[in-house]
């Protein structure tokens, strides 16, 4: 999180949305750096019509008990500082200390502004006694979903929660009819578990690319 994988930077001031999935077609995807700033990453996405759920797929949502998905718009009216404070210590426990800010939270939930980010991925699930909620941050238009800061909390939520989470983003974006999924960059070792979805590509500086053997050698050497 620290040091972000990017080859480019740049600020996009024009801020249609078929400006922005051109840019994000091009390899950039947006930060929480400011507005319009966006960075050319190692992005990974999915076409969505070559995504079907396969049966891992059904089963990491079967392991979370009646989770379920509902969309808000940003700004999101139902802020509470106990959102900021879930997302900096999900961050810290994750990262370390100081990746992420409950201000910056707030800002990206709050400041249409300053924030590129426009809508709320928002989860539930009661199942016996337990409940358990899920929150991801997110930029979408009528073409692509950017599934970006998934936050949810560490002790209380099962263990394949972000999966899960995941999962179902990239259902919704089907039914709802998008073209492409982006799911952040692909940087470290860690991250091959976003490669277990039909319809992958990544950006390899220059095109976009299928090849999931050739991307698991990149991040199995990655240093980051």
């Amino acid at each position: 999180m620290k040091n972000y994988l990017h080859w480019s930077e740049k600020t996009l001031t024009d801020l249609e949305p078929k400006n922005i999935a051109g840019a994000y077609d091009d390899g950039y995807v947006f930060t929480r750096l400011g507005k319009g700033v966006m960075q050319q990453t190692r992005s990974l996405r999915i076409d969505l019509a070559k995504f079907e759920m396969t049966s891992e797929n059904r089963r990491i949502l079967k392991k979370v008990e009646g989770l379920e998905l509902q969309t808000a718009p940003l700004p999101y009216a139902g802020y509470d500082f106990s959102l900021g404070k879930l997302a900096k210590d999900f961050y810290e426990e994750k990262f370390g200390a100081g990746v992420m800010s409950a201000q910056k939270v707030k800002e990206m939930l709050t400041d249409a502004e300053k924030s590129n980010f426009n809508l709320l991925l928002t989860y539930s699930a009661k199942p016996k006694e337990l409940h358990y909620l899920g929150f991801a941050i997110c930029y979408r238009n009528d073409e692509i979903l950017h599934y970006s800061y998934p936050f949810y909390d560490l002790k209380k939520a099962p263990k394949d929660m972000g999966l899960a989470m995941m999962t179902l983003a990239i259902q919704h974006a089907k039914e709802s009819g998008l073209k492409y999924v982006y799911l952040g960059s692909l940087q470290r070792p860690t991250d091959t578990y976003k490669l277990q979805f039909e319809g992958i590509e990544w950006f390899d500086g220059k095109a976009w690319r299928t090849d999931l053997d050739e991307v698991k050698k990149v991040l199995a050497s990655a240093n980051i």
